[in-house]
């Protein structure tokens, strides 16, 4: 994979986090957006959660940053039209404010979010420890290669190449093949394929792009199912994500996930982001809607 198209990649996801403000009133603020083309058509769910964070953080007085999102996917996105962000400045006190961000296509929302933001500070500090013994990202394979020639999944391979970021499998991935062992946790590495600016807020921003990005495995891998299984459904519900320090996200970045429930066509997956230090950058967590066909119906 060249460096040329790398920068290709990299520099169409950071010009679709770069919103242009239409209006500013009062309580409320108007930006509009691009999308990354998707094979699906479909814009990609982190795209749409980083977009609402970048504009609810143009609302903020400077050196209060981003510290928490809850968010519903509405409605899908449709990759080939702009969208409209709305944001409401819902409360500013003295160490924090609060906002709530909506994304709009067609007069109809299909992202709604509130966000927390907070003045740095000192206060207590502890992290939970990054789990011990997984290989280092340079002696993995980009998961990604793995699926550039597949000829009966061309979408899913245009996708996966195509992707600003980089991820490796310590264990194996569930893109091709079913998970060997079905033990309801993941661990992937990923960061962006090639260096970004130094300003905080886009690295802020991008980790929530990248936090909807190989979420849903864990869910996958706890019932032996893999992305390309026939009649495969799954759509994301809800993204929540706590950031609790700074990172670069153009350096390995290990995401650790685990599935603690899945009933009635929902499954849940929690997650931890460490730098390859050990340090705790963010918590996550997604809910999903997935549907696998009954096994009898390929039988």
């Amino acid at each position: 994979m060249s460096q040329s198209s790398d920068m290709d990649k990299v520099d169409a996801m950071v010009d679709v986090l770069d919103l242009d403000a239409t209006e500013a009133r009062t309580t409320e603020d108007i930006f509009t957006g691009r999308s990354l083309p998707m094979p699906t058509g479909r814009i990609f769910g982190g795209q749409v959660l980083a977009q609402s964070v970048v504009a609810a953080s143009r609302t903020v007085e400077e050196g209060r940053v981003v510290h928490s999102m809850h968010g519903y996917f509405l409605r899908p996105g449709d990759a080939n039209r702009g969208l409209t962000l709305s944001v409401d400045r819902i409360h500013d006190g003295r160490s924090f404010s609060t906002r709530r961000a909506q994304a709009y296509q067609g007069g109809q929302p299909i992202f709604s979010m509130i966000a927390s933001f907070q003045d740095a500070g000192p206060g207590l500090d502890h992290q939970e420890t990054m789990p011990a013994g997984i290989p280092a990202p340079e002696t993995l394979p980009d998961a990604f290669e793995a699926v550039r020639n597949l000829p009966d999944a061309a979408a899913r391979a245009e996708f996966f190449t195509q992707h600003p970021i980089e991820t490796r499998y310590p264990y194996g991935s569930v893109h091709l093949h079913p998970a060997e062992s079905t033990d309801a946790h993941n661990v992937v590495w990923m960061r962006i394929r090639r260096p970004l600016p130094d300003d905080p807020w886009l690295h802020r921003a991008t980790l929530a792009f990248m936090s909807d990005m190989t979420i849903q495995d864990a869910v996958l891998r706890a019932h032996g199912v893999s992305w390309l299984s026939p009649g495969l459904r799954v759509a994301s519900l809800d993204h929540a994500m706590w950031w609790h320090r700074d990172a670069r996200v153009d350096d390995w970045l290990l995401y650790v996930q685990d599935s603690p429930s899945a009933r009635g066509g929902r499954g849940l997956s929690t997650a931890r982001m460490f730098t390859r230090d050990g340090v705790l950058v963010a918590t996550v967590a997604q809910e999903i809607m997935i549907r696998v066909p009954d096994p009898t119906d390929f039988a």
